[in-house]
């Protein structure tokens, strides 16, 4: 019997709405949106098994993470929600919208993809050897950083934040500890090997895409392709801003989800 709890914190009163995390995310970087959001929702944010805060044997499919939020919603007593997924927390919410339909009032998918192409797979993989070097011990973890956030962050917002903002967001992840590496590791994994053009059809909340222009990561057809495949969803290109659209075009973000 599955007793384990997602690692969460709740805010505000009213129809529920959970918040997933990307990849390199914690339960803390929605901290911005919280104030907002919970006028007028319950707001429950958690961190994936194999992330900062959350422990457990690291998930080894999109079924299994779906699955934590699942159960992380019934020792709530929260019966369907509104899920939010951003990035890797957008994968597994369409996985959830599509498995455990009854329990995804509506869905909103942010710079997300229906699969991972060859370019994308192999980037999953240096990024995976590079996490369990830094989970082993070794100095891969500074790397795995670098890259991630070269592809995350567009030209426009860098140029407006201050000197040497990216060399501190690099130190500070990389000085965390080998778990998280380990977590990282698993994550990136599950990329390597990602089609949900299959099931994507299955999904019957109404559903909205946010894609990036420049998204270097999730490449805006991808957005495309995902609003195609979902059912009557509405999806919404943002110009200039990319992979990280989330922090970089917040109030754009609350609007559409207002």
């Amino acid at each position: 019997m599955r007793t384990l709890t997602l690692t969460h914190r709740i805010d505000g009163d009213g129809p529920p709405l959970i918040l997933l995390n990307g990849g390199l995310m914690s339960i803390t970087a929605w901290d911005p949106f919280i104030p907002a959001l919970s006028q007028r929702r319950r707001v429950i944010r958690c961190d994936f098994r194999g992330q900062l805060r959350s422990s457990g044997p690291h998930p080894t499919s999109f079924d299994e993470h779906a699955r934590d939020v699942v159960d992380l919603m019934d020792s709530l007593g929260i019966e369907t929600a509104h899920w939010v997924g951003v990035s890797f927390g957008a994968l597994v919410s369409m996985v959830a919208a599509a498995r455990h339909r009854d329990r995804v009032s509506q869905l909103t998918v942010i710079t997300a993809t229906e699969r991972t192409d060859e370019r994308m797979r192999r980037e999953a993989a240096e990024g995976r050897e590079l996490a369990e070097s830094a989970a082993a011990g070794g100095e891969g973890g500074a790397e795995m950083v670098r890259r991630i956030f070269a592809q995350t962050w567009s030209e426009q917002w860098l140029a407006r934040q201050p000197a040497g903002f990216l060399e501190a967001r690099m130190q500070q992840v990389a000085a965390l500890p080998r778990e998280f590496f380990a977590g990282s590791a698993a994550i990136l994994a599950l990329l390597e090997d990602l089609d949900f053009t299959p099931f994507l059809g299955d999904i019957t909340a109404p559903t909205l895409v946010i894609g990036g222009a420049d998204d270097r990561v999730f490449p805006p057809g991808h957005s495309r392709a995902i609003a195609d495949l979902i059912p009557g969803a509405t999806l919404e290109i943002i110009e200039g801003t990319g992979h990280g659209l989330l922090f970089e075009r917040a109030e754009r973000v609350l609007e559409l989800l207002a």
